[in-house]
């Protein structure tokens, strides 16, 4: 059990020590190869994206994961890719059966990138040649994309932006963290809006969560950065056309660290338009996954602790009164799947359980839904799977 409690504590300030080395981004250690996204869609088929060298890939399943009918390069032309656990490709499924694919691609500076996008028309037979989504084209970090689609067929795709960083050295004035941006196509990703910003002083490496609300506007999640590097988070809807997001801030655990913990959040709307979020917080030395109800403004409604020490990278989804949480286990016998599960609404959750095991590494979990049922997409040592959450 010591030997346990010493191997939790240092991966804890592992973690926290390496938020100033990896807040550019860089790749950490074996996650490169082990980002991926997953969806799937009104016909039961899994999508799922990943890399493979200088190359992003979609592939389709139509056994839930068991083998793989398709699989296409989304860039036949080669280029350097961002695919750690944060930033990771994305997938997102059109109104009319689109595929859409973004990531983040490195340029020559370190720490810096490009997001780029493409778009298949014809079920992902063929993908688009990929394009830019901002107009800012200068050497700096835009990167930790995130990828969604409104209830109009409308794309949205927000990122990491650090030109206000820029322009802040230049004129000699402090500035913490980086900016929030986000940019949207209205022609099913044929072109894409000026970029908008969503807030100043938001965390550097921590991935933004989108959902989908009621109504069918996009809503963000996402780390920012209150007073002297307090590092909660806020929330906002993200307007297509006119007008501008309105940023509150939505946790209030009061995390101070000087860097960025690569842990970003989780978010999904029910039908009635409760936000169900998670999010990870070390203050005062307690590595936690909270879950909680967002009210912008004000805490979270129904608040817990879903996991503590070594624990991490959370995930839900939500089915009427259904809350799936999905996370990492880190103990001396290797990486645990977990999972926390709530059949009130997220009021109780019941204990949490393991539902699979690897000795070594695995990219995030990453929980989808199918007929009421929630799997967990997971990919340890590379070779994807899909599990169940039902108890056996």
């Amino acid at each position: 059990m010591r030997r346990l409690l010493v191997f939790v504590s240092l991966l804890v300030t592992t973690l926290v020590a390496q938020a100033h080395d990896d807040m550019a981004g860089m790749a950490m250690g074996h996650e490169a190869p082990l980002g991926f996204d997953a969806t799937i869609d009104t016909a039961g088929r899994l999508w799922v994206v990943d890399t493979v060298g200088q190359h992003v890939r979609a592939r389709r399943s139509d056994d839930m994961g068991r083998s793989f009918a398709t699989s296409t390069i989304v860039n036949p032309v080669g280029e350097p890719l961002y695919a750690e656990g944060e930033n990771r490709p994305k997938i997102a499924l059109g109104t009319k059966g689109e595929l859409y694919v973004s990531w983040s691609q490195p340029r020559k500076l370190p720490w810096t990138g490009f997001v780029r996008f493409s778009r298949s028309l014809d079920g992902g037979t063929h993908f688009d040649p990929p394009k830019t989504v901002h107009t800012d084209r200068a050497e700096i970090t835009h990167r930790f994309d995130s990828l969604a689609v409104d209830g109009k067929g409308n794309v949205i795709v927000a990122w990491i932006d650090k030109r206000d960083v820029e322009a802040a050295k230049a004129a000699g004035k402090a500035y913490l963290g980086a900016a929030t941006y986000y940019s949207w196509s209205t022609d099913r990703g044929a072109t894409f809006a000026p970029e908008r910003k969503i807030i100043d002083e938001s965390c550097e490496c921590c991935r933004i969560a989108l959902a989908r609300a009621p109504d069918g506007r996009i809503d963000a999640f996402f780390r920012a950065i209150y007073g002297d590097n307090i590092r909660d988070h806020a929330f906002a809807t993200l307007p297509v056309g006119g007008g501008s997001p309105t940023v509150e801030r939505a946790t209030f655990t009061q995390w101070h660290i000087e860097g960025c913990p690569h842990h970003g959040p989780g978010l999904a709307i029910d039908g009635e338009g409760t936000r169900h979020a998670v999010w990870f917080s070390a203050a005062d030395g307690k590595a936690t996954i909270w879950y909680g109800q967002l009210q912008p403004g004000h805490e979270p409604a129904h608040l817990a602790s879903v996991a503590g020490a070594g624990a991490a990278h959370a995930d839900l989804a939500v089915d009427g009164k259904h809350v799936w949480i999905a996370y990492h286990q880190v103990s001396a016998k290797g990486l645990d799947l977990m999972l926390r599960e709530s059949t009130d609404g997220g009021s109780t959750f019941l204990e949490p359980r393991a539902i699979a095991h690897t000795d070594g590494a695995s990219g995030w979990p990453k929980l989808v839904l199918w007929r009421h049922r929630a799997f967990v997409a997971w990919n340890p040592g590379g070779q994807f799977r899909l599990v169940p959450t039902e108890a056996l």
